[in-house]
């Protein structure tokens, strides 16, 4: 039940992120739904959201287990790159799919990472749905 709820607070803190630093064209971030009414594009953010995590729970510990040593120099800095490169892969994966997150550019892959995990870290917090810790 956790896994589920941590879903649905991903799906509305990316919601939360494409209103935060959203745009169109070329600059921002937004999702693009599976057709076009209400219903498909909460399908299409839980969807982003799935594949987020999968991203985030794979790729993301190789690449922050690779890059630690950069982690320990920039005391931590170099995760908000870390976290926009991870943005920026689900915005290419979901592409391929042919629907979801569209990102203007790498920087703005970045702020939006940045503003996603602020977000999420808080609704997670106030819902008690942080890991436990054994």
């Amino acid at each position: 039940m956790r896994t589920v709820v941590r879903i649905l607070v991903s799906a509305f803190a990316l919601w939360l992120t494409t209103l935060i630093v959203g745009g169109s064209g070329e600059h921002g971030v937004w999702i693009t739904a599976l057709g076009g009414g209400d219903f498909d594009y909460l399908i299409t953010l839980v969807l982003i959201a799935l594949v987020f995590g999968l991203v985030n729970g794979t790729l993301g510990k190789v690449v922050r287990f690779i890059s630690f040593p950069l982690y320990v120099i920039t005391l931590g800095l170099f995760g908000l790159i870390v976290n926009g490169l991870l943005f920026w892969v689900v915005a290419w994966l979901s592409g391929l799919a042919g629907f979801g997150l569209h990102v203007g550019g790498f920087w703005w892959g970045v702020l939006a990472a940045l503003v996603m995990s602020v977000l999420s870290g808080i609704m997670n917090g106030l819902l008690g749905t942080r890991k436990k810790k054994d």
